[in-house]
C-alpha cells in the first residue's frame, strides 16, 4: 500500500506540475498587461512600475514562471529584501523559516496562490476558502442524489428489462444526459422557484448563508440547495442509471449468479448480496469523474441560482481579468481530480479483491 501511494504521489505531482505549467502558459501570453488590470483606471507611470516591481511583472516570462513555482512550493526561498518580489511580507503571510543563506531566507508554508487583482489585499486562498465549501456541498448533494436514485432505478430497469418501466427509465435517462445544465437550471429555477413558487417555498435564486433584512444575522437556508444540487445531478443521474442497468444485466449471465438461483436464493437475496457489489465497477469509475467535474461544472448552475461558491467565483473572475483568481480555482479543481482518482483506485480493491494495487 505504501509503495502504491508513493507511486501514485510521484505521478501526481507529475500531473500537477504539468497543469501549473499549462496554466501559467496560457494566462501569461494573454493580450494585456496584469499590472494595467491591476489598476484599470486609476493606472498611472508611477503606480504601474511600483506593481510591476512588486509582483514580478517586470521580469523575463521564464522568471516569472520560477516566482510562480516558488510560490506553490510549501518549501521556497525569498528575498529577506522586500524591495524585490518576495513572499515574504512583514505580519501578513504566515510562515516557518527553516535557515538563511545571506539574503535568501529558506520557508515552510502553505501553497501561495498569489493576489486577487480585484479584491485588493485579498489572498486568492482566501477567495477559494470562501467560496470551495459551499461548492463541495453542492457536488455532494448532487452526488448523492445521483448515486442513490441512479443506483435503485439502474436496478429497476435491469429487473424489468425491455418492459413498459425500463423503456421509460431509459427515456428519462437519455434526456437527462442531452440537456444542458444551464438550460435545465433556467427551466427549474422558473419552474420551481417562480411558478409554483407558493407550493414548492422555494427561490429562483439564493445561496447556502443569507444576511437577514437588516444585514446583521447570517442563517443557513438549507432550501436553496434543493433546486442546484437537482440541476447539478440530473446528468450524472443519468450517467449512472445507465451503467448500472448495463453492468446488472451482464452480471446475472455470470455463472455465479445461475448457481445462487439453483441454490434457491430470492431475486433479493441475489441482488443484494452478489449482483450490486460487482456490478459497481464502472459506475464508481463514472461518479469518481463526475464529482470532480462538478467542481468546474457547477460554474453555471451556480451563476444562475446565484449560489455562492468557486463556480460563481470564475465567473466573476472571468468577466473582470482577475488572473490569480483563475489560474488559483483550476489549480485547485485539478488537484481534487487527482485525489479523487488515487481514493478511486483504492475503492476498486474493496469492490473486486482480484485488483491488485502495483
Amino acid at each position: 500500500m505504501i509503495r502504491y501511494l508513493a507511486h501514485k504521489a510521484f505521478y501526481a505531482l507529475l500531473t500537477l506540475f504539468g497543469v501549473i505549467t499549462v496554466i501559467f502558459l496560457l494566462f501569461n501570453v494573454l493580450p494585456g498587461d496584469p499590472a494595467q488590470m491591476m489598476l484599470g483606471q486609476n493606472e498611472d507611470s508611477t503606480q504601474l512600475a511600483i506593481v510591476k516591481q512588486k509582483y514580478g511583472f517586470d521580469k523575463p516570462l521564464s522568471t516569472q514562471y520560477l516566482y510562480y513555482l516558488n510560490d506553490l512550493s510549501p518549501v521556497s526561498l525569498h528575498s529577506k529584501d522586500n524591495s524585490n518580489y518576495t513572499y515574504l511580507r512583514p505580519g501578513k503571510y504566515s510562515h516557518a523559516t527553516l535557515f538563511s543563506i545571506g539574503n535568501t531566507t529558506t520557508v515552510l508554508k502553505f501553497p501561495y496562490l498569489r493576489e486577487s487583482f480585484t479584491k485588493q489585499g485579498k489572498n486568492v486562498s482566501q477567495v477559494i476558502g470562501e467560496t470551495l465549501p459551499n461548492t463541495f456541498v453542492l457536488a455532494v448533494s448532487a452526488i448523492v442524489i445521483a448515486i442513490i436514485i441512479g443506483i435503485l432505478l439502474g436496478i429497476v430497469s435491469a429487473l424489468f428489462k425491455d418492459r413498459w418501466l425500463d423503456k421509460g427509465i431509459q427515456i428519462f435517462s437519455t434526456l437527462g444526459m442531452s440537456v444542458p445544465s444551464f438550460f435545465s437550471a433556467i427551466l427549474f429555477a422558473w419552474l420551481f422557484g417562480y411558478v409554483l413558487h407558493k407550493y414548492t417555498n422555494l427561490e429562483m435564486t439564493g445561496s447556502l448563508y443569507e444576511l437577514d433584512d437588516f444585514g446583521e444575522t447570517v442563517s443557513i437556508q438549507w432550501k436553496n440547495l434543493i433546486l442546484p444540487a437537482i440541476v447539478l445531478g440530473i446528468r450524472p443521474l443519468a450517467v449512472v442509471i445507465q451503467l448500472m442497468r448495463n453492468s446488472l444485466l451482464e452480471v446475472f449471465n455470470q455463472d455465479y449468479i445461475r448457481t445462487a438461483r439453483a441454490k434457491g436464493l430470492s431475486e433479493f437475496q441475489i441482488i443484494k448480496k452478489h449482483a450490486v457489489k460487482n456490478a459497481l465497477n464502472p459506475v464508481v469509475t463514472a461518479i469518481s469523474g463526475w464529482f470532480a467535474s462538478m467542481l468546474a461544472g457547477a460554474v453555471f448552475v451556480e451563476y444562475i441560482f446565484g449560489w455562492n461558491g468557486l463556480g460563481k467565483e470564475i465567473v466573476n473572475a472571468l468577466n473582470t481579468l482577475d488572473l490569480p483568481v483563475i489560474m488559483g480555482s483550476v489549480l485547485i479543481i485539478a488537484l481534487v481530480f487527482i485525489i479523487i482518482n488515487i481514493f478511486v483506485d483504492i475503492i476498486y480493491v474493496w469492490l473486486d479483491p482480484k485488483v491488485k494495487l502495483q
